[in-house]
């Protein structure tokens, strides 16, 4: 018996199909027995259901039906001849495979027992089948009789079909229609609008008429001796009353039709896209046994998890996203989880936890992969980009953990010192980027040291149309996909500075890099890039968007509106161009041009920096004093957070030396106060470490611990730290004062 719904629904379309097309093949070979074409098919028939019976565990029908592929099989290659008689023991054990279907499905009870040696000759084989159907002899009742008894008055069911199979292709042609029909549907609307600016039009002419006709001496500053009202006066009061009452008739049934149109388009769409819909589980299914081979072969112990399975989302999604997901799990099993050795020694489970799952969010779908390993090394990554010339030092000293973390997705970029067959920390992360980008979705990552990593893929639910902000650039369209649109607005001249070299805006207190579009698609510059309002006030729109965690500002000639489109690829031989993502026709007929969000966010990354005109560079805010804090224990950890607060300092807390050591290059800190009796890596570790980097050889660091005798003082002071606060004398105010003088020094 199949248990799950959906395969007992799949697995009753496809075998009644094999069954049906090896009946035909078998009527037709025993007109010629020796037909290879009809040979072909009948095998792979045979060989098609005996895979699916494999894999529902059917071990009978796998039997059967792996018996009839070696008996066709040996006469496909040449080396046994089909007579009339194996033919016909062929059929009769056709006829019980059906019967042994109608069992699986739970429909009927099986009551003949014809097995074919599947692991014998296949002349065995061949006997075996004679000798199977010889005890067919006796008399058994038919699949008919099998069925219950009726009498001539029980109702027969009329003979209904209940599923169709159909090729993909034609269902993905059949949802690039449905999406041709949302673009209809918005050029339906444009035309709409031009019928009510007729109907205005004409009820602004007979209110004129009437004005003139009905004692006023003028109409808009003409008097009745001009020719234009003499004409109107002469005009036929009727004809002008009928083509009123047909402009209003036309408008509103037109309104009618339109929105019988839009309500039958939104169901086609909502139909069609129902019908190729199909559950994560059906990619989800492929990793466990991967997971589990490759971790033995690595000898590591993992446990995945799996969770949302059973969340639809459209079959395009399912077969592009299962190679980036195979990348992610490899790369997590082999490069995060640790030895079971290693992980008892940092006090892990032996067994690492592998989580793969999928989440549904508005009309996004949210997958994740998260391991409890290792996590990426940011210094690591730093020197890679440092050597392969990505970035200078100084840059990537500045550069926030988060862009350091995507680092890994750019291609070739790895940090491992070895490749494996198994995979890398990189090596295939930009296929993934690649194939994600290309789904209209975006990655993120998040990782702790030797706390693991965690990827985020966000995807879109339906990949027909794309609804997108409209703006133009230098006279040409181009539209940006609304999803990622944080917010539009004008800003003024005089608030655009520059800061490293670029020009930026303040949004919220926080600086936003702002390069004109012209720019990032290297386009000539536009001529009314800025706007002047009144009293010569000079004004720029900014669209603002966000990738991942960082954000990103457009400046743009001008913002036109939203609209829903159906974006097509690039035609040969333009396969990919950077910053557009493909095609689209506006409801009004233009073209217009989608742009790529993630290469918008790298081409500004990549943009030349250029001299500051007069505007020097500025911090958009005096943000406050940030100070890392070091502390194991979560009482002590609070306790100084309150107090460093309350003094006005933001405070970032670590549990131990690595954690610090991972938040380090978050952002920048003025001081770090830290404990030193931590786990993993205490605080003389942790302050010894960092003295040997130029870039934070100068940061304060204070020592706050309950040791507190002569030579932990003097080890202290040695690794480097500038301070000794032992916890028994701790005084709110020494700290205060302490941290006061460090930074001012």
């Amino acid at each position: 018996m199949i248990e799950d719904p959906q395969l007992h629904q799949l697995f009753e379309a496809e075998s009644e199909e094999h069954l049906s097309r090896l009946d035909d093949g078998l009527l037709r070979l025993e007109k010629n027995c020796t037909d290879q074409e009809v040979l072909e098919e009948v095998f792979r028939e045979a060989h098609s259901l005996k895979g699916s019976a494999r894999m529902l565990g059917l071990t009978k029908i796998e039997m059967a039906a792996h018996g009839l592929e070696s008996i066709l099989n040996t006469a496909r290659k040449g080396d046994s001849l089909l007579t009339a008689d194996t033919i016909e023991h062929m059929t009769v054990v056709l006829r019980d495979l059906r019967v042994m279907v109608r069992e699986a499905l739970g429909s009927t009870p099986v009551t003949t027992e014809t097995v074919i040696n599947s692991t014998a000759s296949p002349e065995l084989a061949i006997v075996n089948l004679e000798e199977n159907a010889k005890l067919q002899t006796a008399p058994q009742k038919s699949i008919e009789d099998l069925a219950p008894s009726r009498t001539p008055s029980t109702f027969v069911e009329p003979f209904r079909i209940e599923t169709v199979r159909v090729e993909t292709s034609k269902l993905d042609d059949l949802l690039t229609l449905t999406g041709e029909l949302s673009v209809i549907q918005g050029r339906v609307q444009h035309r709409l609008s031009m019928i009510d600016e007729i109907s205005e039009q004409w009820l602004i002419l007979e209110r004129s008429r009437k004005k003139f006709q009905y004692g006023s001496c003028n109409v808009d500053g003409l008097d009745k001796s001009s020719e234009p009202l003499r004409k109107m006066l002469q005009m036929d009061n009727e004809a002008l009353t009928l083509l009123g009452s047909k402009i209003k008739k036309t408008r509103e049934s037109f309104y009618e039709d339109c929105t019988r149109f839009e309500a039958t388009a939104i169901t086609l769409q909502e139909q069609v896209h129902s019908v190729r819909l199909m559950p994560f589980s059906v990619v989800f299914t492929l990793f466990p046994r991967m997971v589990r081979d490759l971790a033995k072969e690595l000898r590591k112990e993992v446990e995945l998890e799996i969770e949302g399975g059973e969340i639809n989302v459209d079959k395009h999604i399912l077969e592009e996203i299962k190679d980036p997901l195979m990348h992610m799990l490899r790369n997590a099993v082999d490069h995060g989880i640790e030895l079971p050795d290693v992980r008892e020694h940092q006090c892990k489970p032996r067994s690492g936890r592998l989580r793969l799952s999928a989440v549904k969010e508005g009309n996004n779908v949210i997958l994740e992969v998260q391991d409890d390993g290792c996590g990426l090394d940011i210094q690591a990554i730093r020197n890679t980009a440092l050597n392969n010339g990505l970035y200078d030092e100084a840059t990537l000293a500045s550069m926030p953990q988060a862009q350091l973390q995507q680092l890994i997705l750019l291609p070739g970029f790895s940090t491992s010192t070895y490749v494996t067959e198994m995979s890398g920390r990189g090596v295939g992360l930009d296929v993934v980027r690649a194939n994600v980008e290309r789904l209209k979705g975006e990655i993120l990552i998040k990782s702790t040291m030797l706390q693991g990593t965690m990827m985020q893929l966000r995807l879109p639910l339906g990949l027909s149309t794309t609804r997108v902000l409209l703006v133009s650039v230098g006279g040409y369209l181009y539209g940006l996909p609304i999803e990622f649109v944080v917010t539009s607005q004008r800003v003024k001249d005089e608030n655009i500075f520059t800061l490293e070299g670029r020009p930026a805006f303040e949004l919220n207190g926080q600086a936003i890099i702002a390069p004109g579009l012209a720019d990032l698609l290297e386009l000539s510059r536009s001529d009314v890039l800025t706007q002047k309002k009144e009293g010569g006030i000079e004004e720029t729109v900014c669209i603002v968007i966000q990738v991942g965690e960082e954000r990103l500002g457009l400046r743009v000639d001008e913002l036109l509106d939203e609209e829903e489109v159906l974006t097509k690829p690039l035609g040969a031989p333009l396969q990919r161009v950077r910053n557009v993502s493909g095609m689209a026709i506006l409801g009004s007929g233009e073209i217009c041009a989608i742009l790529n969000q993630a290469d918008l966010l790298r081409s500004a990354h990549k943009l030349a920096v250029v001299p500051s005109q007069g505007k020097p560079d500025r911090p958009v805010h005096q943000a406050k004093a940030c100070i890392l804090l070091v502390e194991d224990s979560v009482l002590v950890r609070v306790m100084e957070q309150r107090i460093l607060e309350e003094a006005g300092y933001e405070v970032i807390t670590a549990v131990d030396g690595k954690d610090a050591l991972n938040k380090l290059g978050s952002r920048p800190f003025v001081a770090i106060v830290s404990d030193i009796n931590m786990p993993n890596m205490d605080g003389l570790a942790f302050t010894a470490q960092i003295r040997q980097e130029p870039h934070y050889r100068d940061l304060p660091v204070i020592l706050v611990t309950s040791l507190a005798s002569n030579e932990d003082k003097r080890r202290g002071l040695e690794v480097g730290a500038n301070a000794y606060i032992p916890k028994p004398s701790f005084d709110k105010s020494v700290l205060l004062e302490t941290l006061q003088r460090l930074i001012v020094k």
